[in-house]
């Protein structure tokens, strides 16, 4: 390849890295002059690349959307990253496995011999802990209509399943929302939106959404209800699997704030605020020793509501913990 071919793909592979360039600033990374950028863009346009420029001294560049943009261009690093990216994608959308795997082949077709060895031995698969969920799957279709929502602000209707629903509810209302934000933590997609009905801000899985027709109503964004939205959503109570998903679960009440258990219960932890230091946690475990120890982790004093088996594994938990108290203290 000669110089000038590979600084065209090092100009193309910055102007795709940033919404807009100074001259003088492509220049020095390019290591070449500000005249010879000019010709180089000139270049790409030849190439069919629509290359926007502002005039004047302070001339900037940015690569133009069309539809006649030939396919993007992918260093080494940004193909690795989008190959792994699409190898993890079907493990959170169902109906996206087929798509992903297209993807996947095309990008390969196209890439050096030893990228494409690199890839080759980089096969993902997300393996838990026999004690851990994996995070339920997210319908494509679902998340394609919720992010078209947030993209367009347009109101969000929507069946939710959620706790009350299996309790035994037998219809709920659908839910109205103005869509605010998605995000991802621990595997599990979030979307964080204005409840018009109940007049608050709330946090909804989107696993457990079944939209509706289109509303067509638009809205004006609000404030959102923090700065750090991931925070907001690590604070809220549902945030996992039911608890009843394990095979051992039950529930007490601690002397503690509910948004510090909120925030370091593992997942399936159901938390309800009792009071400004007090609050019931409904919490599943592999064990009935492994589900009392869980409860002790809070460095608060808490009353086992039930089952009996929890009572009785905190009793046990206590004479071990005495236990090996007692030997420490014979052996200093």
């Amino acid at each position: 390849m000669t110089d000038t071919a590979a600084r065209l793909l090092l100009l193309l592979s910055l102007l795709q890295s940033r919404p807009e360039w100074a001259g003088p600033d492509l220049a020095e990374r390019l290591g070449v002059n500000v005249r010879t950028v000019r010709r180089d863009i000139d270049r790409l346009r030849e190439l069919g690349y629509p290359v926007d420029a502002t005039k004047g001294p302070g001339a900037a560049y940015r690569l133009g959307a069309g539809a006649d943009l030939p396919p993007l261009l992918f260093d080494g690093d940004q193909a690795v990253a989008v190959a792994l990216a699409l190898q993890l994608a079907p493990q959170t959308v169902t109906g996206s496995r087929e798509a992903a795997a297209r993807a996947l082949t095309t990008i390969r077709q196209v890439m050096p011999a030893g990228l494409r060895h690199k890839i080759d031995t980089m096969q993902v698969t997300s393996v838990t802990n026999s004690w851990e969920f994996l995070a339920p799957p997210v319908d494509a279709t679902a998340l394609d209509a919720v992010s078209d929502a947030v993209r367009r602000k347009e109101v969000l209707q929507f069946d939710y399943a959620a706790a009350e629903a299996a309790a035994g509810d037998a219809w709920a209302p659908p839910l109205r929302v103005e869509p605010h934000h998605l995000l991802v933590w621990s595997g599990r997609w979030y979307l964080v939106a204005w409840d018009l009905d109940a007049d608050e801000w709330r946090t909804f899985r989107v696993d457990r959404i079944t939209p509706r027709m289109r509303t067509g109503l638009r809205f004006s964004p609000r404030t959102p209800p923090a700065a750090d939205l991931a925070e907001y959503v690590r604070s809220q109570a549902d945030r996992g699997d039911t608890a009843d998903a394990w095979e051992c679960y039950g529930e007490a009440v601690l002397e503690t704030s509910a948004s510090l258990v909120a925030r370091w219960a593992p997942g399936g932890a159901i938390v309800e605020e009792l009071g400004p230091k007090r609050c019931r946690l409904t919490l599943g475990a592999w064990s009935w020793i492994g589900l009392a120890a869980l409860f002790g982790t809070f460095e608060a004093d808490f009353e086992v509501i039930g089952p009996p088996e929890l009572i009785d594994a905190c009793a046990e938990l206590a004479q071990r913990y005495k236990a090996a108290g007692s030997a420490i203290r014979e052996t200093t």
